[in-house]
């Protein structure tokens, strides 16, 4: 599965820390209106059985669309909600259990923080065992309150040259910042705030995509 051709340069997060979970499939439904290719659902507190219930509908609504469904640390909720696949961080089961566990064609993305964790994760893309890796924070983000500090988008660039996995840039990326994290290596870059809290989802969406499709002539 071409992973890269879903992102189009643009991969946004549901994430229950930022929008209400009711408001949760709404917002979905607009994020992929406006042409995004992947959509992942990020629960970082709350029950198994609210995130799984979330996770079905969303599964139903990207698979009428053709979006691939990533979901967040959780590889049984991604198993049971017949997900496209799983993102995974280095605290949660290691990827090369869950690739074990999961349907063969499964997506595997993993996060990253310094240029010695996406060396491992390269390690991990060549052997097959994932599919993406993560890297941020970019910018300063106030949506993980545990995140690593950030990064810049000279560091994107450097660690843009230790891996030919598709690379995502996570972390502070406002509308504005698309093009420069673009520019610097990142196959996509991923957004939540930005996002979520716009009064006008959908032109924001769009907004990033054609910024996408400018930097890579998509």
């Amino acid at each position: 599965m071409d992973v890269k051709a879903h992102m189009r340069g643009f991969y946004p997060i549901v994430d229950t820390s930022v929008v209400d979970p009711s408001r949760v499939e709404a917002t979905a439904e607009r994020i992929i209106r406006a042409g995004a290719g992947i959509l992942q659902l990020r629960i970082k507190s709350g029950m198994s059985k609210e995130f799984l219930e979330l996770a079905l509908r969303l599964r139903e609504l990207t698979k009428k669309q053709g979006v691939l469904f990533i979901v967040n640390d959780r590889v049984d909720i991604a198993l049971l909600s017949r997900a496209d696949g799983v993102h995974l961080g280095p605290e949660d089961i290691p990827p090369a259990h869950a690739r074990k566990i999961l349907a063969p064609g499964s997506i595997i993305g993993f996060s990253t923080h310094t240029p010695e964790e996406l060396k491992e994760a390269d390690h991990l893309f060549r052997k097959g065992v994932i599919d993406y890796i993560s890297f941020g924070p970019v910018f300063p983000t106030a949506t993980k309150k545990d995140a690593s500090p950030a990064v810049g988008t000279s560091m994107l660039k450097a660690v843009r040259k230790l891996t030919r996995a598709p690379l995502v840039a996570i972390g502070g990326i406002t509308e504005e910042r698309v093009s420069e994290v673009l520019n610097s290596g990142a196959d996509a870059v991923s957004m939540i705030s930005a996002i979520l809290k716009s009064s006008r989802i959908e032109e924001k969406v769009e907004s990033v995509l054609n910024l996408a499709k400018a930097v890579y002539r998509l």
